[in-house]
């Protein structure tokens, strides 16, 4: 049923005016009962001056009277003469986060790349709204504040819910299959797929993926780090004998000692 324009306000009035129930009032206006209690109690919604439903439109006198004879009766809102118009829908496009929450921001993004790499980079920037600018400078540890970027659930930051989660994973996964399909390949050809509650538990043992606790293993798709690389000229580097041995042989002569004692 729709509820009043002002339903605080409505219920108010409704208690201080009539002899009507607080499940009445309540069913009416849309609260909760206890919170029309409340109300009555003085306790909820103190400064907030009554608004007579009656003289708005919202309902009859002969409505109210029904109700007050008989407490099982469920009031019915008047319905407006007035076309009102739909709001309008808001702009699609990143959701709003906090400033308070922004900073956490790439630590989700790198969570969801680390534990769900079959998700694209539109459904990390909808998960937790964010630009795909971003995602990719966290996917190919160009950001700024890599060093600083510790891998945490976009759930447990409040930056999305589990159900959106769970639906982004497993339209992820749709995806993946019918790629496979197109392909003739299995989908473990293709990439794993871990539920979203699978990679919670995984991410609270520590356990990454492919079984490596480096995070920048787990970002690299090559898998190699050019850190631990042998230096090929190691080999070759020339040590100090070489190099005077390639000046023909010619060695420095001492300087010979002046036993000449000092003229006084």
């Amino acid at each position: 049923m729709t509820a009043p324009l002002m339903p605080k306000a409505t219920a108010v009035w409704l208690v201080d005016n009539t002899a009507l129930t607080f499940d009445q009032i309540a069913a009416f206006c849309g609260l909760h009962p206890l919170e029309v209690k409340g109300i009555a109690d003085g306790d909820v919604a103190m400064g907030i001056k009554g608004q007579d439903p009656v003289t708005a439109g919202q309902i009859t006198r002969d409505e109210i009277k029904r109700g007050e004879e008989d407490t099982s009766y469920e009031l019915k809102i008047l319905e407006s003469k007035h076309d009102l118009p739909e709001p309008k829908k808001g702009r699609k496009g990143p959701r709003y986060t906090p400033l308070s929450r922004r900073q956490e921001r790439p630590d989700a993004i790198a969570w969801l790349v680390r534990y769900h790499p079959e998700l694209t980079d539109g459904q990390i920037g909808k998960l937790v709204g964010t630009t795909k600018p971003t995602i990719q400078s966290i996917r190919d540890r160009s950001h700024w504040n890599m060093s600083n970027i510790n891998p945490v659930d976009p759930v447990t930051l409040g930056l999305s819910t589990q159900i959106e989660l769970d639906a982004a994973v497993q339209k992820a996964g749709r995806r993946l299959e019918r790629e496979a399909k197109k392909a003739g390949k299995s989908v473990e050809d293709l990439g794993k797929l871990a539920p979203a509650t699978q990679a919670l538990a995984d991410a609270a043992a520590g356990i990454t993926p492919d079984g490596d606790g480096d995070f920048g293993q787990v970002l690299d798709p090559s898998g190699s780090d050019s850190q631990d690389a042998p230096d090929a000229r190691d080999g070759n580097r020339p040590d100090v004998d070489s190099v005077f041995s390639s000046l023909g042989g010619s060695t420095v002569a001492p300087e010979e000692e002046d036993d000449t004692p000092p003229q006084g």
